[in-house]
């Protein structure tokens, strides 16, 4: 019960989060590292990921997948969390918060992990 609500929760927070690549995407050109090719299209290939791994989620046939993908793209976006800890860009932001983003980082990896077997 609680993996199921836990999948839910999870399929929700990133198809809302893949959407919000749409609705406010200076958001995240500003926490592209500026040695990443294409921000733009970066920040749109990244909010479809989101959207399309978050509802594959929901299916039993393609949950394993997407959970894999979202493993994946956690990956992929490391390097804009260690940008911001780095770049003076971001002083406005607390420290602390800043570096609690990499272990949330871990966190959201292994929550996705579940899911590759469920």
């Amino acid at each position: 019960m609680i993996q199921q609500i836990g999948l839910y929760l999870m399929s929700f927070l990133y198809t809302i989060a893949g959407i919000n690549h749409f609705i406010k995407p200076k958001f995240y050109l500003a926490i592209m590292p500026p040695y990443i090719p294409a921000h733009e299209l970066m920040v749109l290939l990244s909010g479809i990921a989101e959207v399309v791994l978050g509802i594959g989620l929901l299916f039993p046939l393609t949950r394993a997948l997407a959970a894999w993908g979202i493993i994946l793209l956690l990956l992929a976006v490391l390097p804009a969390n260690v940008y911001m800890i780095t770049s003076e860009k971001f002083s406005k932001i607390p420290t602390w918060i800043l570096w609690l983003r990499l272990p949330l980082q871990f966190l959201l990896i292994w929550w996705a992990y579940i899911y590759t077997k469920f």
